[in-house]
């Protein structure tokens, strides 16, 4: 009877040491088939971001080659009303100047420039000093009393957010609003022509500039 018994508990420890090593090998089965499923997503995760990269960079690319061209088309093409003037001046000096334009968009200026990245005046400003902003490749806007308070507020926004280029009241001015450049310059009667546009995209820093690069800041009023 007690041999019997023994042997009836061998046989169960055995079995349990079976169902447990087989538990165990189920469990790592699972394992590595997670480890699996989680590579591949992973790699599928990794694929999509990379597609994503390389298509995001070509748009990007893409999208910066396309505004170089619109850029150099608007270079390129004609404004109706723009007036040039040709060679002008460019000697410092310290005396006030007369001169032929008014606004002036040339000639010779004061040594110091006005500060033109972006900056709106609300008094009218030295000719000379905005003249050797113009030879800096700044647009000057200038506008005077038909002006409405909305086309100075439009013509604002777009100064504010467009370096190399300032604004200033030029009562004297025959135009309601003119759009000035280093001998160029462009009479409109309201800040919504579309013409404003395409004048700083064509003169800010454009081919007319006598100094490309120059500095718009460290200036005076």
């Amino acid at each position: 009877m007690g041999s019997a018994s023994k042997q009836s508990n061998k046989s169960g420890g055995k079995q349990a040491g079976l169902d447990r090593r087989a538990r165990i090998a189920e469990l790592r089965a699972a394992e590595q088939r997670r480890d699996r499923r989680n590579k591949v997503v992973a790699s599928v995760v990794a694929g999509v971001l990379v597609i994503a990269a390389i298509a995001t960079g070509t748009w990007v690319v893409m999208d910066q080659n396309q505004k170089k061209k619109d850029k150099e088309t608007a270079a390129n093409a004609d404004i109706p009303g723009v007036k040039t003037f040709g060679e002008l001046t460019r000697n410092h000096v310290k005396e006030k100047v007369t001169y032929p334009m008014t606004p002036p968009v040339g000639g010779d200026h004061n040594a110091v420039w006005l500060d033109c990245m972006g900056h709106v005046y609300d008094q009218p400003v030295e000719n000379e000093r905005a003249v050797h902003s113009l030879e800096h490749g700044a647009v000057w806007v200038t506008y005077n009393g038909k002006a409405t308070p909305d086309d100075i507020k439009t013509l604002s926004d777009k100064v504010k957010t467009t370096q190399y280029s300032l604004m200033s009241p030029y009562p004297d001015e025959q135009g309601t609003i003119t759009l000035n450049a280093w001998s160029t310059q462009l009479v409109v009667d309201s800040a919504s022509d579309p013409r404003v546009n395409e004048f700083f995209t064509k003169y800010v820093q454009g081919k007319q500039t006598q100094e490309p690069g120059a500095s718009c800041t460290m200036g005076q009023m």
